[in-house]
Parts: structure tokens; sequence; C-alpha cells
């Protein structure tokens, strides 16, 4: 058992078709209409540039750390050997709230994307919660579906990767049709208001950004799976995210040109009707979208798959959660256990019906900034601490970009809280905080009483050492 590795076998097209179809995942399709009427057209655009940069700045600091350390469970690492045990806890374990609630936010999309669908196909009333009433078939489809995507990443990182190359493929053509449908056939008059609700709606808009461009930092946690030269990763990373920035401005531009205020207010699906009415009315255009964002949800749920239970598997591995969960399949290569874990976790989400959509984003979007901004830290400390730590992507300028991105993410991080116009819902989404950072507190305790931190110590360096 201590000799079985995880498979390097993700070439170029593997990793860009991982982390590209993560971060653009549903969102695009089932989101971008509150985007528009909450902040207006052109509000929302500058909302996803100032996320974007975030992004990009943050994206900077994890191309150099995942080429220098290329290491699965990236936070983990980086944060341990600039900041110590706990910190890099903390980071990863923040950094897994993200990308579970990404996996949770599509068990719940998946059955939104029916109703445009098969009209009428939710049946069998169970209770009402936060004024949506949730059904037997609409909270099963999740359910279903959670259970068989769990399957396929428990299977192996082939088959995941090869499954999602293809849907990669269905969500561009989508995508590219809407945009340029869009800017053809929509008008200027139709994006206004430009800005809705000032300030405050593009601040809305911005807490919801670090969720959607989640998907990036995949790459590092899956950095001992894949085949292409150090440097390489760093540089398939960046234009991961440069690809993410580009792809929501342009779905925005295209939506709010063909689909006036009052347009997007009626409908269900946005994107779909934005589509449709591009093509004439097409309902058959419309559903060619849907089918792109089908393929978004199962390219999301799978990354975020990859990424979660390789953070996971790499604390177990670590000693600072329960040593099972580090675990390899033996015949797949997959930290098995781990998967199993976060489809528990989140294949009953459904049962919260549709608004938990919205939730999930805005916990995990402040779960993964503290995490961004903890690795930007990391990158900043290691310079000082590290400089001759081998970088085969360096990034120029010393340590500023690290510094922006710092203050970025704090920047950012206050618009979560309480007494912000932006701020996070109670008790909804903070009880997900919550409830994940007491999970958080008992498992490292239990883990840290019964394997001791001198042992975590010892199994970080030891791992770090390896690829030094």
């Amino acid at each position: 058992m201590k000799d079985r590795k995880l498979l390097k076998i993700l070439g170029n097209k593997d990793v860009i078709a991982l982390a590209f179809g993560a971060m653009i995942g549903w969102g695009w399709v089932v989101t971008a209409g509150l985007w528009v009427t909450e902040a207006g057209s052109l509000g929302a655009i500058l909302a996803f540039l100032i996320g974007g940069l975030l992004v990009v700045l943050i994206g900077l600091t994890y191309a150099e750390l995942a080429s220098a350390l290329p290491l699965a469970g990236g936070e983990l690492v980086y944060s341990f050997k600039a900041m110590g045990r706990t910190a890099s806890f903390i980071a990863t374990w923040a950094v897994i709230l993200g990308y579970v609630s990404v996996i949770a936010f599509e068990a719940v999309a998946l059955p939104t994307v029916f109703e445009y669908l098969t009209p009428n196909y939710s049946q069998g009333y169970l209770y009402t919660l936060a004024g949506w009433d949730v059904t037997v078939t609409w909270a099963g489809v999740g359910i279903i579906g959670s259970i068989i995507v769990a399957w396929v990443n428990y299977r192996g990182i082939k088959l995941t990767s090869s499954i999602t190359v293809i849907l990669t493929g269905l969500i561009l053509a989508a995508g590219v049709l809407l945009i340029t449908g869009g800017t053809a056939s929509g008008s200027v008059e139709t994006m206004e208001p430009f800005v809705a609700a000032g300030s405050a709606g593009i601040m809305t808009v911005i807490i919801m950004t670090p969720f959607m461009f989640v998907g990036f930092d995949v790459i590092p946690q899956a950095a001992e799976e894949i085949n292409v030269p150090q440097k390489r990763i760093g540089q398939l990373l960046i234009f991961s995210v440069l690809l993410a920035v580009l792809w929501y401005v342009a779905v925005i531009f295209g939506v709010s040109r063909m689909l006036s205020a009052a347009e997007l207010n009626e409908s269900n699906l946005v994107t779909a009707d934005a589509m449709a009415k591009a093509f004439s009315d097409s309902r058959l255009m419309g559903n060619f979208l849907v089918l792109g964002g089908i393929g978004g949800i199962l390219t999301s749920w799978l990354g975020f798959y990859v990424g979660g239970s390789r953070a996971i598997y790499a604390l177990a591995r670590a000693g600072m959660l329960p040593k099972s969960l580090g675990e390899l399949h033996p015949k797949y290569n997959t930290p098995h256990k781990a998967i199993i874990l976060i489809a528990v976790l989140s294949t009953a989400s459904p049962l919260l019906g549709r608004p938990a959509l919205e939730w999930f984003v805005n916990a995990g979007g402040l779960g993964l900034v503290v995490a961004w901004m903890m690795v930007a830290l990391s990158f900043i400390i290691l310079r000082k601490k590290d400089p001759e730590m081998k970088r085969p992507f360096r990034l120029s300028g010393g340590t500023s970009i690290g510094w922006i991105a710092v203050v970025m993410s704090i920047g950012i991080g206050i618009l979560y809280m309480p007494g912000m116009p932006s701020a996070l819902v109670w008790p909804y989404e903070w009880a997900i905080i919550g409830l994940w950072a007491i999970l958080g507190f008992v498992l490292y305790k239990v883990s840290m009483g019964k394997y001791g931190a001198q042992h975590a110590n010892k199994r970080m360096k030891e791992e770090i050492d390896r690829i030094a």
C-alpha cells in the first residue's frame, strides 16, 4: 500500500479541459440572468472583470507554487512549507468547502435544467423550504446524478478525463453559438439599464465571482497526475484562467444584448431563452444550449470531485484527517474513500431545493477567498523564506503580485461580512460555514490526537523533500 501512487497520465489537453470545464460548469447557464438583473449589463461585466483580476493574480501565485511543488493537495503543501501545519489545514479545509459547495451546487443545478427540457416533471410534493416546493422527482434527479458522477470518479482519472474532454467541446460549441448569435442579433438598447442598483448591485455580483472562477486550482490538486514539464503546469493554469474570464464576460454581453430587463425577470433559464431568441425563437437551439449546460454541470462536477478528493487525500496522507481517507483503490488508483465522503456530504443537497443554489455559491465563495488569500501569503513568505527554491515558472516583480492578491482577497472577503449590502444570508449561508468549520475542527483534533503533530510534520516534510 505504501508504494501505491496516483497515475501520472494527464497531458496538455486533459489539464486545460479539467480546469476550464471545472471553472465554467453550469453557473453561466443558470445564474447569468441574476448577474445582469442585480448589477445591470455593464455592471455585471465590470464585476466579473474585478473578480477575474483577483483570480488572475491569485492564479499567478498558484502557477509559480504549483510548478515548484507539484504535489497533490496544492494549498496544503504551499501553506505548510510557508506557515506550518495548522495554517495548512485551515487553507486546505477552506478550499475543500469551495469544492464541496460546487459539487452540491451541481446536484441542485441538474434538476433545475430538467425543468427547461421537461416542463412540469416535478411531482410528489415533500415540503416547502425557503419558499420552494421540494418534490420527489425534482430531488431524485439530482440525487441519482450525484451517485453516477461519484461512480465515474471512483473508477479512475483516465475515465474522468476522457469524459471531460468530450463534454468541454460540447460546452464550447453551445457557448460560442450563444455569444455570436447574441452579438449579431441583439441590440445595445436591450442592454439597459447598464448599471442597476449602483455599487451595491456590482458588489452583490462580485461576491459570486470566486465561486464561478474556482476550478483553476484543480490543476495543483491533481499535480501528481499531470504528465507535462513543471513549467508548463503554471502556463496551463494561467491560460485556463484567462479563457474563463473571457468566457464569462462574453456570455453576459451576449445575453444582455438579446433579453430586456423584463424578459430576464420572466425567464427561468435566461441563456437558453437568449439562444432561442437569437436564432428566430428556435426551441431546438434553446435545447442545444441546455445540452451544453448539462455538459458544463458534468465537467464541473467531475473536476471538483478530482480536486476535493485529492485535497482530502493529501490531508489524510499527512495525518491531519483519518488515514483511511488517504488510501488509494487497489485497482483504480483513486482516493476512493475520500470520493465516498464527498458523495455522502453532497448527494442530499437537492433536498434543500433550488434556493440552495445561491447558498452554495456564497458560502463556498467565502471559503475560496480565504484559501486563495493564504496561498498568496504563502507565495510572499516563501520568496523570503526559501529564495533558492527551484521555481520553473517564476513571476517577475518580486512579491508585488502576491501583495496585491492578498489585499484584493481581504477586500472581497469583507463583502461577505454582516453589515455589507452583499453579506451572507442568515441562517442558511452562515450555517453552511459554521457546520463546515465544526466538522473540520473535530476531524483535525481527532486525527492529531491519534497520529500526533510530529507525525504530520514528518510526513509533509518527506513529501516536499521528495519533490525537491
